[in-house]
């Protein structure tokens, strides 16, 4: 993946820092800020942690002119850089370097515990990200090196698709009803082949000769509605080097 080192952020920025002379490390068992006279800072001043392409650089500058006092690359973390001391989550021993190949390590502290969080914090997620970026650059090189399936046609290759020729037919006359003998419809459910449709009742306009049927249509002669009940019945649907002297580098 393409990678810009020209462009540099800023990760954290800490208006006040303090800055110790360390005697030598006297044994494997780390430091202690206890043992570098912490009432009497070498240098007090501005911090600011910035990352350039995969490197994170701690730079101690001047909190008004904004000068630099001294600069701690960073390639690591946690790493030989930046160690923590055993006594204490505010204080920090950091490897400085002056440009020509010469490094120094000297104490770094500050006087609020939510501070030293925030520097740790950058630096972790500074370097989680490097590592995400790295595991994704072999991840796109492992793929791009993997052979890639051809599924193109060569020259002179041709395909050939077979479709049945024998389709059978949805049978439509099943859809239609089936004429009984003489090429008559069946007669519609409850009447007997043979029967008739009974005529619709009226009291109203039975005849003494007939007291059981009534024509299905009115001529006019009488003056009651045939259709009335059915009506009314539907009608309701709805982000250089130390020059003070003191600094040793080796």
């Amino acid at each position: 993946m393409a990678e810009d080192n020209s462009y540099e952020s800023i990760l954290c920025v800490k208006p006040e820092v303090h800055v110790y002379r360390i005697p030598p490390r006297a044994s494997n068992r780390g430091y202690r800020a206890a043992d570098w006279k912490l009432d009497q800072p070498a240098w007090s001043g501005r911090m600011k942690i910035t990352a350039k392409g995969k490197m994170a650089f701690i730079k101690m500058e001047d909190k008004i002119t904004g000068e630099l006092f001294a600069q701690a690359p960073v390639d690591q973390y946690p790493g030989s850089a930046v160690e923590a001391v055993t006594d204490s989550s505010r204080y920090f021993v950091i490897r400085i370097e002056d440009g020509n190949g010469r490094h120094a390590f000297i104490g770094l502290g500050f006087a609020d515990r939510g501070d030293s969080f925030d520097f740790n914090v950058a630096l972790q997620d500074h370097f989680k990200w490097v590592k995400q970026e790295g595991e994704l650059a072999k991840m796109e090189a492992t793929q791009s090196a993997a052979p890639k399936l051809d599924l193109s046609f060569k020259e002179g290759q041709t395909i050939k698709i077979s479709i049945g020729q024998n389709i059978k037919k949805k049978d439509a006359s099943l859809a239609k009803p089936r004429p009984v003998a003489g090429g008559l419809l069946p007669p519609p459910p409850g009447v007997k082949a043979g029967g008739v449709i009974p005529m619709l009742q009226s009291p109203q306009a039975a005849t003494p000769t007939d007291t059981n049927t009534v024509p299905l249509f009115d001529d006019g002669s009488t003056n009651s509605d045939v259709w009335g009940d059915f009506t009314s019945a539907g009608s309701n649907s709805s982000k250089d080097a130390v020059q003070t002297g003191w600094v040793q580098f080796s």
